[in-house]
This record gives C-alpha cells, sequence and structure tokens, in this order.
C-alpha cells in the first residue's frame, strides 16, 4: 500500500477502508510517513469529509496507536466525562466526585490545554501538593479505592492523537470535525472508562460557534462511542455567557466547592447536576430522574464534597484549602472593572473574558508559559443583570500592574450595554443519544 494512493483516494472524494486508516495512523506513527504526505491527507479530509465508518475507524485506530488503560479491577461500569471546553468550565471538579459519591467510579485523564484558559490539570493543581502524573498502576488504584481519579493523559497513551492534532493545528485543518470528534474519542476510548457522557459546547466561547456545528460534533462522537461499545451521550450547552462567575484556576476551583456546598452559582449547579446525573444513568444506577434525585442528595448530606476532599488527599493535595479556601493564595494584584454607562448587560463575548484571563496569567500561549493559578476574574454582573454606570462588573486578579492594564482592555471590549433586557438563551440545547438518533 502506498500514501500517495491514500491521499488520492480521498481527495477524489472516495471513503478509505478500515486497512488503509490503519497503514497511515500506524506508519505515521512510527515515523515511516512524512509531515508533508500525512499534512496532505488531513486537508484532504478537511475538504471531503469522511463518513461515521471512517470516522469510527480513525477513532479506535489513533486510541491503539499505543497503550490503553485497563479498568477491569476496578467494580461497576466505570464512566467518562469530557467538555469541550469553555470559560469558567469547572464542572469536571465537581461531576466527577458527585458522580463517585453515588457510586459510579470515575476515570478521568486529561490532556494540557493551550490557549486562552487553564484546563482541569491545572485548576487542580492550584490545590498545594496535588499530583496529576500518576502512573498508570496508581491511577487505576485511586479509582478503585477512592472511587475517583483525574489524571494526566501518559505519554503513551494515544501518540497518533498528540502527533496529529500537532500537525493540524500548523496546517490549518483544526476545524474539521470528523477529525476532531476522532482527535476527542480516541482519548477516551484510550482511558478505558465503560461509558462516556460529553458536554458539547456552542457560542462565543466554544470551539463550536453555532448549534449546528455543535449538533454535528455531538453525533459524531455519539456514533463512534455507541459504535466501539461504549454507551455514550452528548449534551450540547450554552457557551454565550461564561458559566458561573469565576474564571482562573484556583478561583475556579473555589466555585466547585461552593457548588458542592449547595451554595454556587445557578448555572453550575444546574449544569453539573444533569452531567452528573446522565453519568449515574449510564453507569445503570436508575432511571434519569432517580439518578439526578441521588445526585441531589450527594450535595445536600456533603458527601460529594468529602469525595473532593478524598481525590485530593488521595492525589497528594492539601484538602484543608476545601474546608478553608481563604488558604489559596491571593492574587498580589486587584482590580475592578466598572461600567460606563446605565442599562441592561446584554450580552458577553465569552472569548473576549477568555482572553483577558489569559493575558492576566490564568491560561498559556505557549507550553513553555507558567500559569498563575491566582490569576482570573471574578464576574460580578453577567448577560441580563441591571447595572448603573460606575457599578463594578468584575473584579480581576493577578500578578502585574501591566497584565491588569492588558485584561481591564481586553475586558471593556467584552461587555455590551443597553437599555433592554435580552432574551435568555437555555443552559442546555439538547441531548444526544442513539435513541434521539434512530
Amino acid at each position: 500500500m502506498r500514501m500517495v494512493d491514500v491521499i488520492a483516494r480521498k481527495r477524489d472524494g472516495h471513503s478509505l477502508s478500515e486497512q488503509e486508516i490503519a497503514f497511515f495512523v500506524q506508519e505515521y506513527t512510527q515515523g515511516r510517513i512524512p509531515d508533508c504526505q500525512a499534512s496532505a491527507l488531513l486537508m484532504a479530509i478537511c475538504l471531503q469529509g469522511m463518513s461515521i465508518s471512517e470516522t469510527r475507524a480513525l477513532s479506535l485506530e489513533m486510541a491503539r496507536s499505543g497503550e490503553m488503560v485497563d479498568l477491569s479491577a476496578v467494580p461497576g461500569v466505570k464512566v467518562d466525562k469530557h467538555s469541550t471546553g469553555g470559560v469558567g468550565d469547572k464542572t469536571s471538579l465537581i461531576v466527577g466526585p458527585l458522580a463517585a459519591s453515588c457510586g459510579a467510579p470515575v476515570a478521568k485523564m486529561n490532556g494540557r490545554t493551550l490557549g486562552y484558559m487553564g484546563g482541569t490539570l491545572d485548576k487542580l493543581e492550584s490545590v498545594p501538593g496535588f499530583c496529576t502524573g500518576l502512573p498508570q498502576k496508581e491511577f487505576v488504584n485511586i479509582v478503585k479505592t477512592v472511587g475517583v481519579s483525574i489524571a494526566e493523559l501518559a505519554k503513551n497513551l494515544g501518540p497518533a492523537n498528540r502527533m496529529l492534532y500537532a500537525l493540524r493545528s500548523e496546517t490549518g485543518t483544526l476545524n474539521s470535525i470528523p477529525l476532531i470528534a476522532a482527535s476527542i474519542m480516541s482519548m477516551k476510548l484510550a482511558a478505558g472508562a465503560d461509558a462516556i457522557v460529553l458536554d458539547v459546547k456552542t457560542g462565543s466561547g466554544s470551539f463550536m460557534r453555532t448549534l449546528d456545528s455543535a449538533r454535528k460534533l455531538a453525533r459524531e462522537m455519539v456514533r463512534i462511542g455507541e459504535g466501539a461499545g461504549k454507551p455514550t451521550v452528548a449534551l450540547i450547552t450554552d457557551m454565550n455567557t461564561p458559566l458561573g462567575r469565576n474564571v482562573g484556576n484556583s478561583l475556579e476551583v473555589i466555585e466547585a466547592v461552593s457548588v458542592l456546598r449547595g451554595e454556587g452559582p445557578a448555572d453550575v449547579a444546574a449544569l453539573s447536576l444533569e452531567l452528573a446525573a446522565n453519568m449515574l444513568y449510564l453507569a445503570g444506577l436508575g432511571t434519569l430522574d432517580a439518578c439526578r434525585q441521588r445526585a441531589q442528595r450527594a450535595i445536600a448530606d456533603g458527601s460529594a464534597l468529602e469525595k473532593l476532599a478524598e481525590l485530593v488527599r488521595a492525589q497528594g493535595g492539601d484538602a484543608s484549602c476545601l474546608s478553608d479556601t481563604s488558604k489559596f493564595r491571593p492574587a498580589p494584584v486587584q482590580g475592578v472593572f466598572r461600567a460606563v454607562a446605565d442599562g441592561y448587560v446584554t450580552s458577553m463575548d465569552c472569548r473576549r473574558v477568555g482572553t483577558a484571563s489569559m493575558l492576566l496569567g490564568a491560561g498559556r500561549e505557549t507550553e513553555e508559559r507558567r500559569i498563575d493559578f491566582a490569576a482570573g476574574i471574578e464576574l460580578l454582573r453577567k448577560t441580563g443583570d441591571r447595572v448603573q454606570k460606575g457599578e463594578p462588573l468584575a473584579r480581576l486578579y493577578t500578578s502585574a500592574q501591566g497584565r491588569l492594564d492588558e485584561g481591564k482592555w481586553v475586558l471593556a471590549q467584552a461587555f455590551a450595554l443597553g437599555s433592554r433586557p435580552p432574551a435568555n438563551p437555555p443552559l442546555i440545547y439538547e441531548k444526544i443519544d442513539k435513541e434521539s438518533m434512530n
């Protein structure tokens, strides 16, 4: 088999066979196909698309390109949850312990995040001592003994995905839905869980800007998961407004703790509850309504928060920060952004809020850049709120005055004010599972 022939077939709009896809992934991972040919195939896929059978084959082959986590030693149905990413999205910190406290083992492995937000790993690492770089054996043992572990993807898991993602970022081929779906699902399949819940964001602060594109991605990923024998559910959720009030790593841990105490922002609490309920449902722990009630009780009786503390202790972190969040190191430089006029907050550009948080130090533009765990934004007003001129809209946290000035300048472009309140979009647009696609 020749790579040039595989490229030509996809260029001309033909479907690739499982053998051709396996040849490409295996040979490229082993360094026997050059970047120029791999780039040509990626561009052909962007232009011609892939059938669901092709995308599923690509996902499975990428998952098998390295080791795969074996969770057979953990009793029960192991569940994983993945979000396509958004501003203020700290739900993994909540739903992992919440589902585990209700009896569903949660095994979650994450990659590092580039861009305007720190990822789940960065948020957890803002807890002093918390270790995300676990050997696979220890990761599995924590899932078995605690019920939940959140760790960094091992280097030997999904090498094809890391290599192809780096190439896609350099060749303008990131926005292909089949390639996005294969990238995400290959890592979920390699991580070993039995069932998968997906949170697919749509809106100004997400990768999928339109509802239609989010729906296409969600359907593709559910089909891949189900085709691989992993029950999979996707919720399409709004990211036109940041989720919750806090944006930034330790700030988001603090907010996650408040939700597990039953005190957090309503949007974070509602989405976390729905995600957790679907995780419990896929784990076979009752009807969706019964699972929702079970999760509510775990928050009310404190068992979900205690499970987060168990997770932190098991991975070397200082769990006393959860009972006393004032122990998180405060940012040395703080400032307030104020409303320039009376009116309603009619919209918030999530991407600009995220960019402002990155400039403050909460995200990374390059892999080498260190994250400032204390940096971020506290949103004092959000879309739909009535404000008066001079009233604080947000509080900014950083380590340097120059960063504060940059963050304020970008944040000023994120808030739009008007004379009438806007219509509020739904928090959850729709749920996609195998039944809804039949």
